[in-house]
């Protein structure tokens, strides 16, 4: 099969698109004839050598994806060859065809376009497990997401308003908070010219927000701290800003707030806290409102998957909003 290549860790130009070893379809698991994939942080941080694959993933890039079931592998119920899905991956997704864990499976929500559906799994997965699994956003709290025209962030807002919350988000431009907005954002803060922290307390008469979603790590903790309500609580799930940071914690404790940290791409395939449990949450809790077009994927482009390194620079500047997936086939 084809896929995107890397010659060693370095910027997009160590991409390139040639051969690599079939997938092996595994007891348990899926093979996927790949029509999408999408260009994530983390495969960023990942081509530069900063985040490596868990043991036992594939050394390919990509995290999700959408595509065909063309084989099952022993012990699998519930998919057959022929089924239109999209999926949760460790890695593996910049290629043609890929291994899936059968408990990672999503079936493509109607509606949906194969392969816009590439742009769902990682964005949905990641923002219900922290915002909602972990952080408990409930109805009439106000939640901050940080980088809201951003695929998570477009994700975040949307899910977030569903719940019935009230939603802050910082961006960069007047272009892409006009986005948040249309999503359903109440308090737009251009991060360039703005303290988020004085403006979510501005407009919450001080009390700050319940839930915040963080993908900057350490350049905005404090911060982040800082714009807690009482009993806030804090999701790190990014290190754009770097991996190490100060924690006041006579702040943390005055509001009774709360700081967790986690990665999806870590989690075991199965069992308590795992992949498995939360597509199967995902797939229950959240397809409904995707199927009836109450959330929808928000896309910025699609690229051929052999032109990675362009998609690759494009991301890393931050110009695009949603996402930019990578067409599988050339």
């Amino acid at each position: 099969m084809r896929a995107v290549t890397m010659a060693g860790t370095g910027g997009p130009e160590v991409l390139g698109w040639g051969e690599a070893p079939d997938p092996v379809c595994g007891p348990g698991e899926v093979l996927v004839d790949v029509a999408a994939t999408a260009v994530n942080r983390a495969d960023l941080m990942q081509r530069e050598g900063n985040y490596p694959p868990p043991p036992g993933a594939t050394e390919i890039l990509g995290l999700e994806c959408s595509g065909v079931v063309s084989e099952v592998g022993p012990g699998v119920t519930g998919w057959s060859v022929g089924d239109e899905v999209c999926a949760l991956l460790s890695g593996g997704g910049y290629a043609e065809r890929v291994a899936v864990p059968a408990g990672q499976l999503l079936p493509r929500p109607a509606g949906v376009d194969l392969v816009d559906a590439a742009a769902l799994p990682e964005v949905v997965c990641t923002v219900w497990s922290n915002v909602f699994l972990l952080a408990g956003l409930r109805a009439g709290e106000v939640f901050l997401v940080h980088g809201g025209s951003s695929g998570i962030g477009t994700m975040a807002i949307q899910l977030a308003v569903r719940a019935g919350a009230r939603v802050a988000t910082t961006a960069g431009s007047a272009a892409k908070l006009a986005v948040c907005r249309d999503l359903g954002a109440e308090v737009l803060v251009d991060y360039r010219e703005e303290d988020f922290v004085d403006v979510v307390r501005a407009a919450t008469d001080g009390r700050g927000a319940g839930v915040v979603l963080d993908n900057m790590g350490a350049a905005y903790l404090g911060r982040n701290v800082d714009v807690l309500a009482t009993g806030g609580r804090l999701v790190c799930i990014g290190m754009q800003g770097g991996t190490r940071g100060e924690l006041d914690l006579a702040v943390l404790m005055r509001t009774r707030g709360s700081v967790h940290a986690t990665t999806l791409r870590g989690r075991p395939a199965t069992g308590p806290g795992s992949k498995a449990e939360v597509v199967a949450a995902v797939r229950r809790d959240v397809w409904p409102a995707i199927e009836e077009g109450v959330v929808r994927p928000v896309v910025d482009r699609r690229v051929p998957m052999s032109r990675a390194a362009e998609a690759h620079a494009l991301v890393a500047a931050s110009t695009h909003v949603g996402k930019v997936l990578l067409l599988a086939g050339g």
